[in-house]
């Protein structure tokens, strides 16, 4: 016999960063399976250290990462830890990426910036990175940023099942923050069910970053639930500036859906104290609790991260999770 004939067997292993362990370890609670034991530490100089404790040769490797505040400690631990399963020998490495870093780098407005999101998707696959799996990009583009396969997942079912529920029978209209945002609203209102589309036309200045000038609300608020919907909270400027108009134009009452609650100061005094009767978020990133408050919901996005991260192991079609939306 001049060969030797192996059964080709596949192995999902997990792997979690620091950043939101508890995302990991929730997602393979739905998967059945446990993340992968690993010694993980920071030497003195903030240099950091990751071995995996079983082998993850020939494996399907899914590292999971939260890029919470702290964000280059956490893109850098990534990047190891896709080292550590390259040199290891897995054979494919997904990483998972609820919320991608330096999503708002996207482009370019003036000379001699930087295009910070493509080369975070160059770190990844210099690293070792076969693909991609994130949730709610700032910008669709970003997926062409990356050389290989990249899963982008939307969070709109988990959010608008949730409010659809909540908020049955009363007349409500999907607004957007900023014309940026118009295409996701469209979504969204297609998702509710034909609802009216309402916009707020801000203006903001470039060379001061998280500040934003409201200026007025275009369509029909007045006696309605007004349900904001963004991709990210950062400060909370707009969709706070943008409650405000809602209010003073007569909306009913004012929501927010958002998929990534980063909530950098000061945030969280904002929503407390605007116009905003409730936020509802997703746990792609963890919210301490000195940021939890009353009016903030958070639903967990395991689910869906645990089906399609199974779609991808069993070679099966991630967009038929949103019913070809893409």
């Amino acid at each position: 016999m001049g060969s030797i004939v192996a059964e080709n067997r596949k192995s999902l292993m997990l792997f979690s960063g620091r950043g939101f362990p508890e995302l990991a370890q929730e997602i393979g609670e739905v998967l059945g399976v446990a993340p992968t034991p690993s010694d993980a530490y920071d030497f003195a100089n903030g240099e950091i250290f990751v071995r995996f404790k079983e082998s993850v040769r020939g494996s399907d490797a899914f590292v999971v990462q939260s890029i919470t505040h702290g964000v280059n400690r956490w893109v850098m631990e990534t990047l190891i830890m896709v080292d550590a399963l390259k040199r290891g020998s897995a054979k494919r490495i997904t990483v998972v990426l609820p919320f991608y870093p330096y999503a708002r780098q996207d482009k370019k407005h003036r000379g001699r910036e930087p295009i910070s999101a493509r080369l975070v998707a160059d770190l990844l696959k210099t690293a070792g990175a076969n693909r991609i799996l994130t949730v709610d990009l700032h910008t669709a583009q970003i997926q062409g940023f990356f050389d290989g396969p990249v899963d982008h997942l939307f969070a709109m079912d988990v959010l608008a099942e949730y409010v659809e529920r909540k908020y049955a029978g009363r007349p409500m209209t999907v607004v957007a923050p900023d014309s940026g945002r118009v295409r996701v609203a469209e979504r969204w209102t297609d998702r509710m069910g034909g609802c009216p589309l309402a916009f707020i036309h801000k203006t903001r200045d470039p060379l001061k970053p998280n500040q934003v000038v409201a200026n007025r609300v275009v369509g029909d608020v007045e006696g309605r639930v007004c349900l904001i919907v963004d991709d990210m909270i950062d400060t909370g400027g707009t969709i706070c500036k943008a409650a405000e108009i809602l209010d003073s134009s007569g909306a009913a009452e004012v929501i927010v859906a958002s998929t990534h609650a980063l909530l950098s100061d000061p945030a969280t005094e904002r929503l407390k104290n605007g116009r905003i009767s409730e936020v509802v978020v997703t746990n792609t990133l963890p919210l301490p609790p000195e940021k939890q408050l009353d009016k903030i919901t958070v639903l967990s996005i395991a689910p869906l991260l645990a089906r399609a991260i199974r779609e991808v192991f069993d070679d099966g079609s991630v967009t038929t999770l949103f019913g070809g939306l893409s």
